[in-house]
């Protein structure tokens, strides 16, 4: 069948019609055009500006954060209910807070009153933050602030989230409260009944911390703070609430919202409540699979590890949790004393007391005997070093709670495992032997050793002398700057001196005890040559206990003898002599030298307590004196302190007088050889010192006794001295200290007046070198007024004995005439052989005695003696060997001389005799 057939006719063009509407073809999501005819509904308006209306006004002058929030705007993001915002809005708050700390003051009240909301938030992050705030910016910013307020505001949503259904809060809450006794102590005695109650609420949860012992690690390390703010006997000046509160001024308005005292028997009711649970804590995580380290034998008791398998957080839970045992029974002990002495209404404390020890008998008796079967704790040896550490100071906490409990309460509980531990620690048996482990050791071996003195005088009639042995090997082995040397010089000071709660009757009965006594005292002196300088603090332990050993041992007691032995061992911390040093030819000066000067003091003080002074440590005790740097102060302290020691008969007079001329005689001081010094010259301070030395020991001279036979032992040292030819400033105090025992007439024997003339010339003809030329002129003053203090001793003497001053005047003449010197002088070649310098200074000592009333009613007396000078005068004045310049200076002081004399004396030529 064949198809249609295709029309062959051409297409044809569609013809033109009429077109309505343009379609366009828009592409998907452009805007169309408006329409053409769309009328415009643009409203344009010129912007109106009102200042007083602007948010940005009302920011003015005041603190805003990075993001330019104010404080009121932050507080108010705190409670946004999104967990983020309110992290950041405390973040901000601390940064705001530490720029601007105004505010904080300022709005201190307003600030916690928002945060506080904050502790029971139940994001982690939020809290942990607002933790941090308080710690670092608001408690330390508001500190010097009163604390009442503060600690009302926080305190009542501090205990909302200790109750709160969910753990973490409750945890973080005790955390809350840590830092808020961390800064405000008082608070917790305000509120101790709540926190011990939910503490003890908190501890029950059993499965929920022994799954999370970082947390309640937090919460126990605040209840180890809290319950050592209990007073106890150890901390006996511990302030009440009352004391405390009104030293820091509580508001009144407070009063009405906290209790208004806290009592004794509501706190020991909470702690009896407290006890069982911190045991049952201990033994839980004794018995956690976590913790053994051992599997059990047969008649063994299981051994424990001190760390387990979550790291540190149990040993340290268990650590805190023996801790607070320890703390607890410390209270126990203080209020069954309080109540025992108190005098007010003592029935009932008495009943009260009883009650408490019946409580302590049973029950926490029954208490300790769980921590008893489990001690000592000790660690697996397949475990590292870390272990046995942490093992052994949980031993120690062990130990000492039953070193409190058995002090407090003679029970029946077997201490033999507690003593045998305290001597193997002592023995250093416990721990490892490295280096680290010895100092480990040492650092927790401290806390044990108060008990050695209680354990001592408890068994009264047979004392543990294992334990005082192992305690000598101890104290003899640790380092001398160790704390635990110090903390053995504690118990030794205990025991050498024990307090009034302690039968000291055991002191003089038992010999045992007493040759422990007698040995630790004899190492005291050689320890503090050991500490040396560098260890001020230590050797200031040390000293103080020797001075409360001679201030409290009873004279002529064992003790006491052996405390006067203990001089041969003081040498070598004073000063080592000359034949005794090893230098070639100078002292060992030893740590006494440079201690500061409160270690210097009580060295000095203590020692006034020897009965019987060694002469080795009293010449070692005056070349301390002689040492350039030591402060002048303490040169008087030990002038006072050996005056008193021999006014107490601790020394004899002779030592006494040496000591005190040798001090004259050897201590150095010199003058500028321009006749004064400047002030700020150290050789001036020297000089004065010596000046006031010379005052003091004078004093003393004249308060020892009889001053006939006072001068009569001093003239024969001090003549000694001066055949020495010592400085100036020493024969000037030699002389003065002769002036002042001396009398008109005189004391002194013929021999020490001749002996004493060729001195006193010499030392005359000395002094004459700082006399002025022209003393009238008022620029010599300091000239003048060191002059008249090296003459006016010659002075003195030659007042009480007009034979002296008649020999002295001899020797002048003999002085010039002779062409040798016959006396020796401190400036070595000045007047040796200079007849024109000689016959100056006689010329000067002659004018500046006739300046002084006493010396010209003795001179008066002297015609002859000074007619013969100035003839030697005259004679020298035509000495071939002096040039004429030196003649005629010579003729100008005969002048002067005679004229002041005939002026004085109503002399002439003729009575003089003088061509």
């Amino acid at each position: 069948m064949v198809g249609p057939k295709k029309s062959s006719k051409k297409s044809q063009k569609p013809q033109k019609r009429g077109v309505d509407f343009k379609k366009y073809k828009h592409k998907i999501g452009r805007k169309l055009p408006p329409a053409k005819n769309a009328t415009n509904t643009e409203i344009k308006s010129k912007a109106i500006i009102l200042p007083e209306q602007s948010v940005a006004s009302e920011r003015t002058g005041l603190a805003v954060s990075d993001r330019g929030m104010t404080l009121k705007e932050l507080l108010q993001q705190t409670s946004h209910r999104n967990a983020r915002v309110r992290r950041d809005a405390l973040n901000a708050i601390m940064d705001l807070a530490s720029k601007h700390p105004l505010e904080l003051k300022l709005h201190k009240l307003a600030i916690i009153e928002k945060l506080r909301e904050r502790i029971s938030d139940e994001d982690k992050s939020v809290r942990e933050t607002l933790y941090q705030l308080l710690k670092t910016v608001i408690f330390p910013g508001c500190k010097e602030d009163i604390p009442g307020p503060i600690i009302s505001l926080i305190m009542a949503y501090i205990f909302n989230a200790m109750t709160h259904l969910m753990f973490d809060i409750r945890l973080m809450a005790f955390n809350f409260f840590e830092l808020v006794v961390q800064h405000y102590p008082s608070s917790f005695l305000l509120y101790a009944d709540k926190v011990l109650q939910n503490y003890v609420d908190i501890l029950r949860k059993k499965h929920s911390y022994i799954q999370d012992k970082g947390k309640l690690r937090s919460a126990l390390s605040g209840l180890v703070r809290c319950l050592s703010l209990f007073p106890s006997v150890e901390r006996k000046a511990s302030p009440s609430y009352e004391e405390n509160t009104d030293k820091r001024g509580t508001l009144h308005a407070f009063e009405t919202e906290v209790p208004r005292e806290h009592t004794d028997e509501n706190i020991v009711n909470k702690l009896e409540d407290l006890m069982p649970v911190l045991v049952n804590c201990f033994e839980e995580f004794t018995q956690s699979p976590s913790v053994l380290a051992k599997p059990q034998i047969r008649g063994q008791r299981p051994s424990v590890s001190a760390k387990s398998q979550d790291g540190s957080h149990s040993f340290r839970c268990m650590l805190y949790v023996l801790q607070s045992i320890d703390l607890a029974i410390k209270y126990f002990i203080y209020w069954s004393n309080k109540c025992q002495g108190e005098s007010e209404d003592m029935v009932s404390c008495m009943n009260e007391a009883s009650d408490m020890t019946v409580w302590g008998e049973t029950k926490l008796l029954s208490l300790l005997t769980k921590l008893l079967e489990v001690f000592p704790l000790s660690s697996d040896r397949s475990r590292t070093e870390k272990n046995d550490e942490e093992c052994y100071e949980l031993n120690v906490a062990i130990a000492k709670i039953f070193l409190n409990f058995n002090e407090w309460i003679d029970t029946t509980i077997s201490m033999e495992k507690v003593l045998e531990f305290l001597n193997d620690a002592l023995h250093g048996k416990i721990c490892c032997n490295t280096e680290s482990g010895k100092a480990f050791r040492e650092k927790h071996l401290v806390s044990l050793l108060p008990f050695i003195p209680k354990l001592v005088f408890r068994e009264k009639s047979s004392p543990n002398c294992d334990i005082l042995q192992a305690f000598t090997e101890a104290f003899n082995a640790c380092k001398p700057e160790s704390s635990l040397k110090l903390a053995c010089v504690s118990a030794i000071e205990e025991m050498l001196l024990p307090s009034n709660r302690y039968d000291t009757h055991i002191l003089d009965t038992n010999e045992k005890i007493r040759h422990f006594q007698i040995e630790w005292m004899h190492k005291l002196p050689p320890l503090l040559v050991q500490l040396g300088d560098r260890h001020p603090s230590s050797s200031k332990i040390v000293m103080h206990l020797l001075l409360r050993v001679g201030q409290h041992v009873p004279m002529g007691s064992p003790i006491a003898l052996e405390f006067d032995s203990l001089q041969d061992s003081f040498i070598e911390f004073y000063c080592t002599l000359q034949d005794e040093c090893n230098d070639q030819g100078g002292i060992c000066y030893g740590p006494f030298i440079m201690l500061p000067r409160d270690c210097q003091e009580l060295a000095i003080c203590s020692l006034y307590y020897f009965s019987r002074w060694n002469s080795l440590l009293l010449s070692s005790l005056t070349y301390c004196c002689f040492y350039h740097s030591l402060d002048p102060y303490l040169i008087f302290r030990i002038i006072e302190v050996l005056q008193s020691s021999y006014k107490a008969g601790h020394i004899k007079i002779g030592d006494q007088i040496s000591f005190l001329i040798t001090l004259l005689a050897r201590f150095g001081a010199y003058p500028e050889k321009n006749g004064y010094v400047t002030e700020n010259n150290e050789m001036t301070s020297k000089h004065r010192t010596l000046q006031d030395i010379t005052r003091a020991i004078c004093s003393c001279l004249c308060e020892m006794g009889d001053i006939a036979l006072i001068l009569q032992i001093v003239q024969k040292i001090i003549l000694s001295e001066m055949s020495l030819n010592p400085p100036l400033d020493n024969m000037c105090a030699m002389l003065r200290a002769l002036a002042s025992l001396d009398s008109r007439p005189t004391l002194l024997s013929e021999e020490s007046i001749i002996k004493l003339g060729n001195s006193v010339l010499g030392y005359m003809v000395d002094s004459a070198y700082y006399i002025p030329e022209n003393m009238h002129e008022s620029t010599a003053c300091d000239q003048m007024r060191l002059c008249k203090y090296y003459l006016v001793p010659c002075f003195i003497l030659f007042d009480n004995s007009d034979q002296l001053l008649i020999l002295v005047l001899n020797l002048m003449g003999s002085l010039i005439a002779e062409n040798r010197r016959t006396f020796l002088s401190c400036h070595g070649d000045t007047y040796s052989f200079n007849l024109s310098k000689r016959v100056n200074a006689i010329a000067s000592i002659l004018l500046f005695m006739h300046k002084d009333e006493k010396m010209q009613r003795s001179l008066s007396c002297c015609k002859a003696e000074i007619r013969h000078v100035l003839q030697d005068i005259v004679k020298a004045s035509e000495n071939s060997d002096l040039n004429l310049e030196e003649k005629h200076r010579i003729r100008i002081r005969f002048v002067e001389l005679t004229t002041i004399m005939g002026r004085m004396h109503g002399w002439n030529a003729d009575e003089l005799k003088i061509t």
